[in-house]
């Protein structure tokens, strides 16, 4: 199974193009983009009802997720923060994605008690 991850501190996130691409392959259409001061670009779903579109939203292991990034290659593919990677694992681990500080890794989900 493959899986895309943040391997920089930061944060997740998709630059323009690869969320345009994923808009598109997933047959999404948005309405406007707005460029905000930031840098950061705004891609309205639906403006009347306030409906963005938002990257975290996206199964890690999502294959049209997982195709742009190789597609794009890891440096076109990350937004301003991030610094995306493909990881594969194998397809019949239980997994969750841990972060520090916006940097994450792949671990097997097991047991824990405090």
């Amino acid at each position: 199974m493959k899986i895309v991850i943040n391997r920089d501190f930061g944060g997740f996130g998709l630059s323009d193009e690869a969320i345009r691409m994923y808009l598109t392959r997933t047959n999404q259409v948005w309405e406007e983009e707005v460029r905000q001061p930031s840098g950061m670009t705004l891609f309205w779903l639906d403006k009347a009802n306030d409906k963005l579109f938002w990257d975290g939203d996206i199964n890690r292991n999502d294959p049209i997720l997982v195709e742009i990034v190789e597609a794009l290659k890891p440096k076109k593919a990350s937004g301003q923060y991030a610094s995306l990677k493909v990881v594969e694992i194998p397809e019949n681990v239980v997994w969750e994605i841990k972060e520090n500080d916006g940097m994450e890794h792949i671990a097997e989900v097991h047991r824990t008690w405090y």
